[in-house]
């Protein structure tokens, strides 16, 4: 565990480059019970255990990556494109083993349930972001869920390996209104979540068409918002829908998708008593 925050981001690249990535207990046992038929498996059947886990799909990532032959011109981007070309064999042997999360953290449980919750926000804004790729006719549809399950993963590992400093963060950021959640993380661990996420995805060489993604800096492109709004959204919904934010959230997501207010709180579900109101063409708030 790291008790005392580093200086520098390569420090910390350094520290994670170093540590093996724990799984959720869910994951570990779901991989066993699939191994015992092996012989009748499909990529999208694994794949389905490895996308509710996104440091599992980071792990899958980066053996796929180190273990790519010369003949491999092109990059895998996607989860089951990576189980079908390791092979279900060499797959279990080496992923057979996994620690767990739930271990990891077995004498931090404030950090457990931290933990557990940026996981499920991770997976709901996957959902909403592969929603969406659907709708718009992405041209990789996977890709985008990929990218949106990876966004959230140096939080998680900060929280598997960092637990204290990370709880002091984001307490010293719900004590002290108004301060932004990148301002609370470089006072209490010397650099931003955000920067350590981006810092992991180049040090682990991940295909630069996950990492432009993954990356908020590129907004312009309707790609990169989709997975950007589908974090924001799942972020902000994770505190209810009464979030001050939503509403901006709701404008942008309606403008990417193409969807009037009613059509785009229809495809959240938004509870019908949570619904912002609507803008009249004067310009005057409407009730939902």
């Amino acid at each position: 565990m790291l008790t005392k925050p580093f200086t520098e981001l390569s420090s910390y690249i350094a520290f994670f480059r170093n540590v093996e990535f724990p799984v959720l207990r869910k994951t570990a046992r779901q991989l066993a019970q699939l191994r015992e038929n092996e012989d009748e498996l499909s990529p999208r059947q694994v794949g389905a255990v490895i996308h509710d886990d996104p440091l599992m799909a980071l792990k899958l990532l980066i053996y796929q990556l180190r273990r790519r032959g010369r003949n491999q011109n092109h990059d895998i981007t996607t989860v089951e494109r990576a189980v079908m070309m390791i092979g279900m064999t060499q797959f279990f042997e080496y992923f057979g083993d996994l620690p767990t999360i739930e271990d990891t953290l077995a004498e931090h449980p404030k950090a457990l349930i931290g933990c557990l919750k940026v996981i499920a926000r991770a997976k709901r804004a996957m959902y909403y972001a592969r929603d969406w790729a659907i709708l718009r006719h992405d041209i990789d549809v996977e890709e985008i869920t990929v990218a949106t399950l990876l966004n959230e993963v140096a939080e998680i590992l900060c929280w598997c390996c960092a637990p204290d400093l990370t709880e002091k963060a984001f307490a010293l950021q719900r004590a002290t209104p108004g301060l932004r959640s990148a301002a609370a993380q470089r006072a209490m661990m010397g650099v931003s979540i955000a920067e350590i996420q981006l810092g992991l995805a180049r040090e682990f060489e991940l295909p630069q068409l996950l990492i432009t993604l993954m990356d908020p800096a590129n907004a312009e492109n309707p790609r990169v918002r989709t997975v950007t709004l589908a974090c924001d959204l799942a972020r902000h919904a994770a505190n209810g829908w009464n979030d001050p934010a939503l509403p901006d959230d709701f404008k942008a997501i309606g403008e990417l998708l193409h969807l009037d207010h009613d059509a785009l709180m229809n495809r959240l579900k938004v509870p019908e008593d949570a619904r912002p109101a609507q803008a009249t063409p004067d310009g005057a708030p409407e009730q939902a």
